[in-house]
């Protein structure tokens, strides 16, 4: 046995959610690694993808190439999913933190992200996944990280699967992946 790093476990995780149909969601597009992932994925699906910097949804329009119609960027918040998002999903991912090259005092915080989780949580199909990949090596790193392992915690195991996947022996406040499988449409 190989253990994944924390990236491909992320992605093995969306691609068993996913089919080509699905519509899903890059939480934070960021540089659009994450948004190119999804839009191979999703052949005849569409992403939405949302950033509140302009230079991250540049940056991500650029990578996508040919598949920008399959892509919706979204220059807005993620914690404002249901303003736009009206169809169910079958996957998000989040990479929470900074964005990689811009600037570091703009971070995603825990207010924001877990407004956003609890939208897509009414959005996501029973069997769909959130993946959270959650960098904390950074000013409020910890606040946010703290803030969301106590939030889905606390999520009852009969709707929402909650999974925790991190190296424990590495150095730097490494990130590490929180799951969230649902399970059991909500009660109405």
């Amino acid at each position: 046995m190989k253990l994944q790093r924390v990236l491909p476990y992320a992605q093995q995780l969306i691609t068993q959610a996913v089919t080509s149909k699905s519509h899903v969601i890059d939480a934070t597009a960021g540089n659009g690694h994450d948004t190119l992932f999804l839009a191979e994925l999703v052949q005849d699906g569409h992403v939405y993808a949302f950033d509140v910097q302009e230079e991250a949804l540049k940056n991500t329009k650029e990578r996508l190439g040919d598949l920008q119609e399959r892509v919706t960027l979204i220059h807005d918040g993620h914690e404002c999913v249901a303003n736009y998002v009206k169809q169910p999903v079958s996957a998000a991912i989040f990479n929470l933190g900074y964005l990689p090259g811009g600037d570091h005092n703009i971070i995603t915080t825990p207010k924001t992200t877990l407004r956003a989780i609890d939208e897509i949580l009414d959005l996501l199909e029973v069997g769909g996944v959130i993946v959270l990949v959650i960098y904390h090596g950074h000013e409020g790193g910890a606040t946010e990280r703290d803030a969301i392992i106590d939030y889905v915690s606390e999520y009852d195991q009969k709707y929402i699967h909650v999974l925790q996947y991190q190296f424990l022996n590495q150095l730097n406040s490494p990130p590490f992946v929180i799951a969230l499988e649902k399970a059991k449409a909500f009660p109405q």
